[in-house]
């Protein structure tokens, strides 16, 4: 065994082992042997404090979970490179089938922020994050020409536009668009706040995003 691996996630997977695969054991050893199968993908971002499977307490094969900076969808493209979320997005889409995807972004999301910081030039630690949040810039030009918020916050802001420019790069890739229209597919804006815990749905005709909390919760919500 490396004794450099970290200790806490060893004590983790034995917490792991003791509860959560005990729990789902059976599912386990199903997906393990019929594969998987989910009806949800979640494009996400890769912070450590918005996990998808958490926020909407999924089990195993539940969701097909993609996650990079600032939840970002790149507009489809055939150049040579490596196109991890598209490649992503082509599997569950052509072979999964699911029937829903999901961009989910966040509050305080760093990779927006950094956008908004160093919208001209980019990181100077990090040209790979630089290049890559330069996908926002669609959506920063579509929020100064035609807002749809009114807000005093410019990063909740930004980070609602992001979302909804990723929306709209999934309509370039052909697969999602002729699944849309032939299969059922259908395509979902979120946004989570990581403090409230509240989460907030895009209304696909008012491109708003709305408060989801259900009449069962006991807690309280931010005001969206």
């Amino acid at each position: 065994m490396a004794h450099d691996f970290p200790n806490h996630l060893v004590a983790g997977y034995g917490r792991y082992l003791n509860k959560g695969y005990v729990r789902f054991r059976e599912t386990q050893e199903q997906l393990a042997i019929y594969g998987q199968r989910p009806d949800v993908m979640v494009i996400s971002c890769c912070d450590s404090r918005v996990t998808p499977e958490g926020v909407f307490h999924a089990g195993p094969g539940e969701l097909f979970v993609v996650r990079n900076v600032a939840n970002l969808v790149p507009p489809y493209e055939e150049t040579d490179g490596q196109h991890g979320t598209s490649a992503a997005l082509e599997y569950a889409v052509r072979v999964l089938k699911v029937k829903h995807i999901v961009v989910m972004g966040h509050a305080k999301c760093g990779g927006v922020h950094a956008f908004r910081e160093n919208a001209n030039a980019p990181l100077a630690t990090g040209a790979f994050i630089g290049r890559w949040i330069k996908l926002l810039e669609p959506a920063a030009i579509a929020m100064a020409c035609m807002p749809v918020d009114k807000l005093d916050d410019p990063q909740l802001a930004m980070e609602y536009a992001g979302v909804r420019q990723s929306l709209k790069n999934l309509a370039t890739f052909p697969f999602v668009d002729e699944a849309m229209r032939n299969e059922g597919l259908k395509v979902h804006g979120a946004w989570f706040d990581i403090g409230s815990g509240d989460l907030r749905v895009m209304d696909p005709e008012t491109s708003k995003f709305e408060s989801c909390a259900p009449e069962s919760f006991a807690g309280e919500v931010a005001a969206g």
